[in-house]
């Protein structure tokens, strides 16, 4: 196992902080496969949160940083999708 196996189960996370040069477009890839890997019993934002007091310190300006930042920003609560009005049924 290479990661926390709460906040970080197959280490996606700490590795995208390993690779250089990486893009931020690389980064949101992984946070969304990191997200879909997560155990049923965490909490996404709690696991974001305890994700950026670990690698924001030592890497503030990292573009996996701002993706997590981002990521907990966006966090809100879901909202509805579609028009203001129902579709007729047939």
């Amino acid at each position: 196992m290479k990661g926390d196996p709460d906040l970080d189960p197959k280490g996606l996370i700490l590795e995208a902080y390993r690779i250089e040069g990486i893009t931020a477009a690389q980064c949101r890839s992984i946070f969304l496969d990191w997200a879909l890997s997560l155990p049923p019993q965490t909490e996404a934002a709690r696991a974001i949160r305890a994700l950026l007091e670990i690698y924001r310190p030592g890497a503030p300006d990292h573009p996996m940083t701002a993706v997590l930042t981002e990521g907990l920003g966006s966090m809100g609560a879901p909202r509805r999708r579609g028009g203001w009005r129902s579709r007729p049924r047939n």
